[in-house]
């Protein structure tokens, strides 16, 4: 009999997991014995937050990362194979979404394996929820450029898809890059377009505003390295 590959979310900061986790996530963690994750370390505090009660030396890890090759997958899948329950856990939110999993998961389907995905937050489809944008048609693009001249240009190149297809566009920025995103967002965009940010979600320091670009230089927000997803929508 092969395993299980669970998807297991992660809080979307360094928070109590039972603030934000539902109570059959915590309850499967702490049946697992097996984990693939981007970072043992950060992985190893997150189980003690959700309170694994046996020995951490018992627990098995698998490293899966941007700089996982292909051929790395295999001996990741292998102990499912063997039988053995799997828990992907995710850095931040939600495997699979803007997060390096997927393709494990789809060499999990390739190998006949049961993918088991569980509830719990991402940022990307909570912004979405919280925007009130188009939420029937959107796409997410990950990381702008990060050179200035390539990022103005890919703003405008986005916000004409959004007309074109009456299309939400979603995306994320380094925290530390997050205020020049701000303001070249509202020097680049048409002054009508609809402008979302959703910062710090799930947590007390939790900020989510919708506006027009041109109403945008009205407000006061500090996004230094805080985490952000940007949405924007243009009529």
């Amino acid at each position: 009999m092969k395993g299980t590959l669970w998807l297991i979310p992660n809080t979307l900061d360094d928070d109590d997991p039972f603030r934000s986790l539902p109570a059959s996530v915590i309850e499967q963690v702490r049946l697992m014995r097996y984990f693939i994750v981007e970072n043992e370390k950060n992985a190893r505090r997150f189980l003690v937050r959700a309170g694994m009660k046996i020995l951490l030396e018992e627990i098995e890890f698998g490293l899966l990362n941007e700089h996982t090759r292909v051929e790395d997958l295999e001996p990741l899948i292998i102990p499912i194979l063997k039988g053995s329950d799997a828990g992907l856990l995710s850095e931040s939110g939600c495997p699979g979404i803007a997060d390096p999993g997927a393709d494990l998961i789809r060499q999990a389907h390739a190998s006949g394996i049961r993918v088991k995905p569980m509830v719990g937050p991402s940022s990307i489809i909570m912004s979405i929820m919280a925007a009130g944008l188009n939420g029937q048609r959107f796409v997410f693009h990950g990381y702008l450029p990060a050179k200035p001249q390539d990022r103005v240009r890919k703003i405008r190149e986005i916000e004409s898809r959004s007309k074109l297809n009456q299309e939400t566009q979603v995306f994320i920025e380094a925290p530390y890059r997050n205020r020049q995103m701000l303001t070249d967002l509202i020097n680049t965009l048409s002054p009508d377009t609809f402008l979302s940010v959703s910062v710090d979600l799930t947590t007390d320091q939790e900020l989510i505003k919708t506006a027009r670009v041109w109403e945008w230089s009205q407000f006061e927000i500090d996004l230094n390295k805080r985490l952000a997803v940007f949405s924007i929508l243009k009529t």
